[in-house]
């Protein structure tokens, strides 16, 4: 009996958004910019401009990174008003979850990761509570302008 196999291509971004595997998040992983946003968003949505304040890394590299994560699904977006806001997908997968565990645990250790997360405290403190984390007071940067 002979069996025949019917292989069908799929583009690469319709297997992506039907599924996260464990290649997708480790190619998620293999870059230190893309941890150190994932780590940011481990402790809750932010928007692009206070991703770029806390990396010291341009708007440009910042958003490229952003993309790359929304596309292999492991961030997610909402506008509000003239911000993008970033958070980690509602629903992680057990991969994912695993993974962002062991980066927040790793990430203690590091001496970056650390100064990133000090960032955050200070930006959310200036806000003040029950404020947005999203652009309610202007930054040093943005008053330069």
């Amino acid at each position: 009996m002979e069996h025949k196999i019917l292989l069908r291509y799929i583009p690469y971004k319709e297997y992506n958004a039907n599924r996260m595997d464990l290649v997708a998040i480790y190619e998620c992983l293999c870059d230190r910019t893309r941890l150190r946003i994932l780590n940011l968003l481990c402790r809750g949505p932010l928007c692009v401009c206070h991703i770029q304040e806390i990396l010291g890394e341009s708007q440009v590299k910042v958003s490229k990174h952003l993309s790359y994560l929304k596309s292999h699904g492991l961030v997610s977006v909402r506008q509000e008003a003239n911000w993008r806001i970033y958070s980690l997908v509602e629903r992680p997968n057990r991969a994912l979850k695993i993974n962002l565990a062991c980066l927040q645990d790793c990430s203690a250790e590091d001496r970056t990761f650390r100064s990133d997360l000090g960032k955050l405290s200070a930006l959310r403190r200036s806000f003040g509570v029950g404020a947005p984390v999203c652009c309610t007071k202007p930054t040093a940067r943005s008053m330069r302008s």
